[in-house]
């Protein structure tokens, strides 16, 4: 693995998204966690949208930032005093940075799935333990998508993916994924329906390609390849990513009944495979 040494700080990527304001922020990200992190730090990237495409304004910027060993008490509280203090920062990506400090070998393959990294979910100030990076779908995104800040090119620090692998684990989360969201996103917010109707477009094309992509590619490519009832809806949720993430706005008159509905009609097609 690459240490501190292996790294020029100057050469961090100036430009990795099409946002001037987000390339500022993760270089200013990186520099700060490297001066914690010392000779533990190995490399930092993006994965989720802005890795597979199509990343806008209502897109989360998912990044990972490896380290050797585990993390010391002084470098744990001294990366949530910065995770703490950037949504204090003016500005729109300040509030939209999500990612985890993954022990790169917990990362290399699917043998460490229950380890828990030190997360910060976009919107909060308080990191967590939790294995929400820890997945196939953030693996396979960075090793054959993902976006190099700094430090050594992703596919040495994470095996190949099998596409049955990635298959089975989408088919696992669609059997109960109108469950799984109302358990932490209430049915009164107009956001959830919008993230049931995509997550399960994404899904179904995991199954079907073996392949992750982004929401706006997942909504347009299920536009293209199921059921044409289902335009509307599809539309409509497009449309309304817009919004964000608004608490005060509820879904629009008959929009959840008819996300059930189409969760119901992916499941039919894509459980059975």
């Amino acid at each position: 693995m690459a240490s501190k040494e292996d790294n020029n700080f100057n050469d961090i990527n100036p430009s990795p998204t099409k946002f001037s304001e987000l390339n500022q922020l993760l270089i200013e990200l990186v520099t700060s966690a490297e001066n914690i992190l010392g000779d533990n730090f190995i490399g930092a990237y993006l994965q989720g949208s802005f890795a597979v495409g199509d990343a806008d304004m209502q897109s989360d910027c998912d990044f990972l930032i490896f380290i050797k060993e585990q993390l010391t008490d002084f470098q744990e509280n001294e990366l949530r005093k910065l995770h703490d203090e950037i949504p204090t920062r003016k500005g729109h990506w300040t509030h939209h940075l999500e990612g985890s400090y993954p022990v790169a070998s917990e990362f290399k393959n699917l043998e460490s799935l229950d380890a828990k990294w030190l997360f910060i979910d976009h919107g909060w100030r308080e990191m967590q333990w939790d294995t929400h990076c820890n997945n196939c779908w953030a693996r396979w995104s960075l090793r054959e998508k993902g976006i190099t800040l700094i430090g050594p090119d992703p596919k040495n620090l994470v095996d190949p993916i099998p596409k049955e692998i990635k298959s089975d684990e989408a088919r696992k989360s669609l059997v109960n994924i109108i469950e799984d969201t109302h358990s932490w996103m209430p049915s009164t917010i107009a956001w959830g329906q919008r993230y049931i109707v995509t997550t399960a477009c994404r899904l179904l094309y995991t199954i079907k390609t073996g392949e992750v992509t982004s929401k706006a590619h997942g909504l347009d490519w299920t536009a293209k390849n199921l059921d044409s009832r289902w335009l509307n809806l599809l539309t409509q949720v497009k449309e309304d990513r817009k919004l964000g993430f608004d608490e005060n706005i509820t879904p629009r008159e008959g929009s959840l009944q008819e996300a059930y509905s189409f969760v119901k009609y992916v499941q039919s097609i894509g459980l059975k495979e």
